[in-house]
């Protein structure tokens, strides 16, 4: 698994408010969801990201209430995947769950530059700017995960693996 796209830097906590506001969860539907995404953080995101793109932040990220909304806003913008120091739990589950990549790492905000485009490798656990000033290696994602992730999340993995059974 890996993707190609321009980072979208923010700092810590994160929270679900502020990667889709309270006021659009009138609507389940997945392209209003998108965009607003994270319009509470910044309000060029929804207009400016392109399929592919990677967020990139600190420490905390999702943190806040439950909402799946939050996931499935930044995964039908285009967000390739979410690499933080941190993620809040409830986040990270529904995002694995969902099928959106997230992964740990405390060198990539300091280390990335907002705009700059940069290469995901999930399966090597690395991020390389594209300009080739260096590679970040992220924290391994457990095989277990990877393979709800393979699958396109939790749903589809699950039905997978019961016809195979």
């Amino acid at each position: 698994m890996s993707a190609r796209g321009r980072i979208w830097k923010f700092g810590d906590d994160v929270n679900t408010d502020l990667i889709i506001p309270g006021k659009y969860l009138d609507s389940y539907d997945p392209a209003h969801l998108a965009a607003h995404a994270m319009e509470g953080a910044n309000k060029e995101f929804a207009s400016g990201v392109k399929k592919g793109d990677i967020i990139v932040a600190g420490a905390n990220f999702g943190c806040g209430s439950s909402r799946e909304q939050a996931v499935t806003a930044l995964k039908h913008a285009g967000v390739s995947a979410v690499v933080a120091k941190s993620f809040a739990r409830i986040f990270y589950r529904n995002a694995i769950n969902l099928g959106l990549p997230v992964v740990t790492s405390s060198d990539a905000v300091n280390s990335l530059r907002d705009g700059e485009v940069a290469i995901l490798d999930i399966t090597s656990s690395s991020l390389t700017a594209e300009d080739g000033r260096g590679t970040i290696t992220l924290d391994p994602i457990p095989q277990h995960v990877k393979k709800i992730l393979d699958s396109g999340g939790l749903v589809p993995y699950i039905k997978a693996k019961l016809r195979n059974e």
